[in-house]
């Protein structure tokens, strides 16, 4: 009664890669055996000694449809998320209109999608001011949890909320059984002094102190209210001690960090290069260097994309102007290669890649995904951990080909991704239909309207 198998000498247990084979029926991963345990006659892809890992759970990626489709769709965004080994993403609450802040808008961005998924989609509520009533009906409707900002969004829609917000809201979501997942800055930026098309000027309108001061905040919230707190893309690595003290406090806190600050440094970004302005900004290759070491000690949960991508007009490329771009990297494709690339180089196997990026992120919402293991949705990546590749504008699947990664030379090349056991990406193209589901989780159990 199995459909299919996937056999190889390097296949991901949790208790490290071991020859073997991953045996699927129908949707879900049926037993992890030995290489000579494939029933007789089963369909069967032979890996030989490429590493076959869950497909990666992305729970942090701004698709922006409906209303800004023109900056990316959830047809290019899945579709590169399938070319880099993704199998889920959980898309953000802003910057589609309108913003999922009510069940309205919601079951709007539900309907608007239908049909265009290459990927499975869950997806965040938004928590702004005056929308505590929004916040159960959302639940209800299946959000995975709620996202807000401690400093302004960048979209007036998408208003920040202030301290007696979070001291009204966080009880409801602490009750709803759901995460508040926070971009951790605090105002007030600082006023831009210098050149805007060199990065030290953007960099220095947002010290590590506005995280600082902003993660402190959330620590005390977190103690007083005892709901579950995430800190979303921590990129100031001053903020790691608090975070650490708190979770030996026993406090439900959490925190990502993202493949762009543990790749880039502000010291290499050249002048007009603003595909690298994001919110909060990369910082020094020191700071990089200790986010890598609170990822490795646990500190750091883990590794998501902030895949926020935009116009190439918004991002001010003919003018080189960082204060005037859109802030946001477009990354979704390259987070495996990314992640991989600088974990290798620092002494991290593959299977740490795995457990940052698709093990902890689906145990995070609640997915039944991310490891292979009987039960689990078979979503399965091939991947050749070895090859070497210099990305170039031609392989880039978002809407648009502007992205701090051009030109990089990353390591980690996806021969196949399978979603719930079917093959959608081989060799560097689509394998299949569209096959991606609209997931929504209503009282712990996942649901869907396709």
């Amino acid at each position: 009664m199995i459909d299919r198998a996937i056999r190889g000498r390097r296949i991901l247990t949790q208790d490290g890669f071991r020859p073997g084979a991953v045996l699927i029926q129908g949707e879900k991963i049926e037993a992890v055996v030995g290489p000579d345990e494939v029933p007789a006659g089963t369909d069967t892809r032979e890996c030989g000694d490429l590493a076959v890992i869950p497909a990666l759970v992305d729970t942090h990626v701004h698709v922006n449809e409906p209303g800004h489709t023109e900056w990316e769709g959830f047809a290019t965004a899945t579709a590169a998320a399938a070319a880099g080994g993704i199998g889920t993403i959980v898309d953000m609450p802003l910057n589609c209109l309108p913003v999922t802040t009510s069940r309205a808008a919601l079951e709007t961005k539900l309907a608007a999608i239908s049909g265009k998924l290459a990927v499975d989609a869950a997806f965040w509520g938004g928590l702004v001011p005056g929308n505590r009533a929004e916040l159960a009906p959302l639940a209800e409707a299946g959000v995975v949890g709620f996202k807000c900002f401690l400093t302004h969004s960048g979209l007036d829609e998408f208003p920040n909320v202030a301290r007696e917000d979070l001291d009204a809201a966080m009880p409801v979501i602490r009750d709803l059984g759901l995460p508040l997942i926070v971009h951790a800055e605090l105002d007030p930026c600082e006023v831009a002094v210098g050149d805007p098309g060199l990065y030290a000027t953007y960099l220095a309108t947002r010290p590590g102190e506005m995280e600082l001061r902003a993660v402190r905040l959330l620590i005390e919230l977190c103690r007083k209210h005892r709901a579950r707190t995430h800190i979303v893309h921590l990129s100031c690595a001053e903020a790691l001690l608090d975070i650490a003290r708190a979770k030996d406090e026993g406090l439900p806190l959490t925190a990502e960090t993202c493949p762009h600050y543990l790749t880039f440094a502000a010291e290499e970004i050249a002048a007009g290069a603003t595909p690298f302005k994001c919110a909060p900004p990369i910082r020094s290759a020191q700071n990089r260097e200790r986010l890598w070491e609170g990822l490795g000690r646990g500190v750091i949960d883990f590794v998501v994309s902030d895949h926020s991508p935009c116009t190439p007009e918004l991002k001010k490329l003919e003018s080189g102007d960082f204060m005037g771009a859109w802030g946001g990297v477009a990354g979704l494709q390259f987070v495996l290669p990314a992640l991989w690339s600088g974990a290798k180089r620092r002494g991290y196997g593959l299977e740490n890649v795995a457990r940052w990026s698709a093990e902890k992120t689906a145990a995070f919402v609640g997915l039944p995904k991310g490891r292979l293991e009987k039960g689990r949705d078979a979503d399965v990546v091939v991947l050749d951990e070895a090859e070497i590749f210099d990305v170039s504008p031609e392989e880039v699947r978002h809407r648009h080909r502007v992205t701090p990664y051009l030109g990089r030379r990353l390591q980690g090349v996806v021969a196949a991704c399978y979603l719930r056991g079917t093959l959608i990406e081989e060799n560097g193209r689509p394998a299949s239909a569209r096959r991606g589901r609209r997931l929504l989780k209503r009282s712990a159990s996942w649901t869907s309207p396709d």
